[in-house]
C-alpha cells in the first residue's frame, strides 16, 4: 500500500478528477439552463430544440461521447482544441461531460419551474414583463431554489461520471491510474479502498449540503 502511494500520483489523479467536475458542472449549468428556458418557451421551434436536446443526449452513452469526440470531431473533423494531445483530451472530456449531464440540469430546472404556481407566471405577463425577463426575475430563481435537491444529485453523478473520461484522458484521471495500478501491481482491495474513500470524500460533502439547503430554502405552497 504505501509503494503504491509512492510510486503513483493518486493525489494528482484526483485533482484533475476535481477541475472535470467543477468546469463539467459549470458548463453544465449553464447549457441545463438555456435548455430548460426552451423547453418552457412559449415558442414553438424552440421546445421541440430542448426536447430533442434532451431526448437525444439523455438517451446516448456517455463513453460513446467521449470517444466520438476524440475520434470523430478531433481526428476526423479537425475540430482540436489544443495541439497539445493531453490537452486536447481534457478539454474534449469537460465539454462532453457538460453536454451530457446538461439535460439532466434541464429537467430538474423544469421540475422546479413545474412546482410554480401559474398564477405567478399570469401576473408577471400582467405587469408587462416579457417571457424572458419573467423567466429571468420570476421563474428561475424559484425554480433553482425548488431544483437544489435534484441538482445535487446531478452533480454528484457527474463526478462519478467522469471516470469514463479515462477512455481519452488515461491514467491522468484516477479511474485510468486505478486501472493502471491494477494492471501493474494486481488486484487489491487496499488500492480499491483508497479509490473509493476519494470519491466518498469528494461526492459525501456535496450531498449532505444540498440535502440541507434543500430544507432551509424549501418553499411552502
Amino acid at each position: 500500500m504505501v509503494d503504491i502511494l509512492r510510486n503513483y500520483d493518486i493525489l494528482g489523479a484526483f485533482w484533475v478528477t476535481i477541475q472535470l467536475s467543477v468546469l463539467s458542472a459549470v458548463g453544465a449549468l449553464v447549457i441545463g439552463t438555456v435548455v430548460a428556458v426552451f423547453r418552457v418557451s412559449p415558442v414553438g421551434v424552440l421546445r421541440v430544440i430542448g426536447s430533442l436536446y434532451v431526448n437525444l443526449i439523455r438517451n446516448t452513452p456517455l463513453t460513446l461521447l467521449m470517444a466520438s469526440s476524440i475520434l470523430g470531431l478531433s481526428f476526423v473533423l479537425g475540430l482540436s482544441i489544443s495541439d497539445q494531445a493531453t490537452r486536447n483530451a481534457y478539454w474534449w472530456a469537460v465539454i462532453m461531460l457538460a453536454v451530457y449531464h446538461a439535460a439532466f440540469v434541464c429537467e430538474a430546472l423544469r421540475s422546479g419551474v413545474n412546482t410554480i404556481p401559474a398564477g405567478q407566471a399570469e401576473a408577471a405577463r400582467s405587469i408587462g414583463l416579457t417571457f424572458g425577463q419573467s423567466m429571468r426575475e420570476v421563474l428561475l430563481p424559484q425554480a433553482f431554489r425548488g431544483a437544489i435537491a435534484p441538482l445535487g444529485s446531478t452533480l454528484i453523478a457527474l463526478i462519478k461520471n467522469t471516470t469514463v473520461a479515462a477512455v481519452i484522458l488515461g491514467t491522468a484521471e484516477s479511474a485510468g491510474l486505478l486501472a493502471q495500478i491494477t494492471e501493474n501491481e494486481g488486484a487489491s482491495l487496499g488500492t480499491f479502498f483508497i479509490f473509493a474513500l476519494g470519491f466518498v470524500i469528494l461526492t459525501l460533502p456535496l450531498g449532505i449540503a444540498t440535502t440541507n439547503l434543500s430544507r432551509r430554502l424549501a418553499v411552502k405552497r
